[in-house]
């Protein structure tokens, strides 16, 4: 049964049919992660909660009640899980490089999944795997992100002609190295981005787009 209101006008808590069926829900719109489902589904009860408190129902006993159904989510999360429908690893995979693909460092994309749940075993193993895969390493993905976003901004190899050079203005050059350092570049992979020229940095992006 879900949280809607009863005969007698109190509000019926949601039972494991409701979550469950609101999980799967989620999960056919949405990529997300273990702790994304369960947070997804704790505000169901949360709102449930709410609704219950203020039509006048024991506060303790709702609590309590919320507590149970915590108990729950945790069961479905896992059910869910194990049907692979919830997979932290892929959701790892997948929004790593697409970030990345939009010019978003390493350690922005690392926390990035950090505040989405995705435990810190399953974000170092998404690095290693593309690794030992043969695949660009860390520094050269952080590289060819830095390049993504040095096009986008116009900047260093991408600067369009006629514009003051990073080179001959050391403003300009400073600019262009707070953008990258905002982004979370290092300052070494930054200057070799805005350093390198227009050939090698549409060879590191192809590199980088053949690997996609």
């Amino acid at each position: 049964m879900d949280s809607s209101s009863s005969p007698s006008g109190a509000v019926v808590p949601p039972d494991r049919a409701a979550l469950r069926a609101a999980a799967l829900a989620h999960l056919a719109r949405f990529g997300t992660t273990r702790h994304g489902l369960g947070r997804v589904l704790l505000r169901r009860i949360a709102r449930w909660q709410h609704l219950a408190e203020a039509a006048g129902a024991d506060a303790q006993e709702v609590a309590q009640t919320a507590r149970a159904l915590g108990a729950v989510v945790e069961e479905i999360v896992q059910e869910m899980a194990g049907l692979g429908a919830v997979d932290d690893h892929a959701f790892a995979r997948s929004r790593a490089g697409r970030l990345m693909r939009s010019g978003r460092s390493v350690q922005a994309v690392q926390a990035h999944l950090a505040a989405r749940g995705v435990d810190a075993s399953v974000r170092a193993a998404v690095v290693d795997a593309q690794e030992e895969g043969g695949g660009l390493d860390r520094a050269e993905r952080d590289l060819c992100a830095a390049l993504v976003l040095a096009r986008r901004r116009k900047l260093g190899p991408f600067a369009v002609p006629g514009e003051a050079s990073t080179e001959a203005d050391p403003t300009q050059a400073a600019r262009a190295l707070g953008v990258l350092a905002r982004a979370g570049f290092g300052r070494d992979t930054a200057q070799r981005a805005l350093e390198m020229d227009g050939d090698e940095a549409w060879q590191w992006l192809e590199r980088m787009k053949a690997e996609s």
